[in-house]
């Protein structure tokens, strides 16, 4: 799958009537504050400068950069998911409600035999954030037994092949690890990290909105769901506030 499909696979509800040149792009400077929400109801964004959270470990975050700059490369259309900020975009959200499982149900199933056949996937009782400490230790563990060394120093034709024995079950990962799952998982949140707004942290300068011509949170589009076709050079518009 070509680049520009796997995000639009995954913002299939994204117009294309409304593409902007980069050239063009810029966040919003300043917002009306009468409109402001209270601040309980406003969105959190992600720690900057910082230090990760839970990607305390190198190894770990070199073995998720390796991953997630082949599901989504550098290019002529724009940087890779570890240039977007995907890994800072992830790593927030791991440290909080998301990273928790705060609203998945994690309680053991009554017949574990019959959960992944009844519910078409295979069912987790671990959190995110515990998958994610678990797979990329398999990772690691993986290419160190079959190729004798660090998955990141791996060649990206051997990444790819992991990957894709990993999305489609030829290869499965030790230590328990559903290595399907896992390739899932991490495709998931690459491209959400890709195209979120950029005040979680990823999608760093609105580079995936600007690849895509997703001209970002404007508060009214009323005024353009007529004008079908027409390139309207929109400027891409943030959360972000910036007075």
């Amino acid at each position: 799958m070509k680049r520009r499909d796997l995000l639009r696979s995954f913002g299939a509800a994204v117009t294309t009537s409304a593409l902007v040149s980069p050239s063009t792009a810029a966040e919003l400077k300043g917002f009306p504050a009468q409109t402001a929400m209270s601040p309980d109801h406003l969105p959190k964004p992600a720690i900057k400068g910082g230090s990760f959270q839970v990607f305390t470990q190198d190894n770990d975050r070199r073995t998720l950069a390796a991953v997630f700059d082949r599901l989504l490369p550098s290019d002529t259309f724009g940087p890779s998911a570890t240039e977007a900020g995907c890994l800072e975009f992830l790593d927030d959200q791991l440290a909080g409600h998301y990273g928790e499982g705060r609203a998945l149900y994690l309680e053991g199933p009554v017949k574990p035999e019959n959960e992944e056949a009844i519910m078409g996937s295979p069912q987790f009782t671990q959190t995110p954030r515990q998958r994610y400490e678990a797979g990329l230790k398999a990772l690691e563990t993986y290419a160190q037994a079959t190729d004798g060394i660090a998955f990141h120093a791996l060649s990206a034709d051997r990444i790819d092949e992991i990957l894709t024995g990993l999305e489609e079950s030829r290869i499965e990962l030790p230590d328990g690890v559903h290595g399907k799952s896992f390739f899932e998982l991490m495709l998931q949140n690459a491209r959400e990290g890709y195209l979120a707004d950029p005040i979680y942290g990823g999608n760093r300068d609105m580079a995936g909105w600007k690849m895509i011509g997703f001209p970002g949170a404007r508060y009214d589009y009323r005024p353009y769901v007529d004008r079908r076709g027409e390139n309207l050079n929109l400027v891409p518009v943030s959360l972000i506030p910036n007075d």
